[in-house]
């Protein structure tokens, strides 16, 4: 997979940054994460943005296939994005994104905060390369 340019990846995620951040200012920080993303696939919806919700992430080990119960919370094309409602984001939360990136072989991940008091600070954006 060759690696994106950020004029792609800005392209890839502008309107999911977008949609995640009109939730936020209807709704703000202090919720359930469930809620968060129930809003959010009602205003991707409202886009007219196909999107796919609780993914099941394949992991193989050896040639087996494990279930082990991974779950993305939305795909939108090539983007994987995982939500979240927490105090602060830590670095497994950015490890785990990579790691369903690498499994479900897609180029660009969004791992959104929804407790952060301005989102746009709550989002990081990372790139898998194959």
């Amino acid at each position: 997979m060759e690696k994106p340019t950020f004029g792609v990846l800005a392209e890839l995620t502008r309107p999911i940054i977008g949609a995640a951040i009109e939730v936020h200012r209807e709704l703000g920080p202090g919720l359930m994460e469930s809620a968060y993303e129930e809003c959010l696939c009602h205003e991707l919806n409202l886009r007219k943005i196909v999107f796919q919700r609780q993914v099941p992430v394949p992991v193989k080990y050896k040639g087996v296939h494990l279930d082990c119960a991974y779950r993305a919370d939305l795909i939108i094309g090539d983007v994987v994005l995982e939500l979240k409602a927490i105090e602060a984001l830590n670095v497994i939360h950015e490890v785990q994104l990579v790691s369903y990136l690498r499994l479900l072989r897609k180029p660009v991940g969004l791992l959104i905060n929804f407790h952060a008091p301005v989102l746009k600070d709550g989002i990081r954006r990372k790139v898998f390369t194959i």
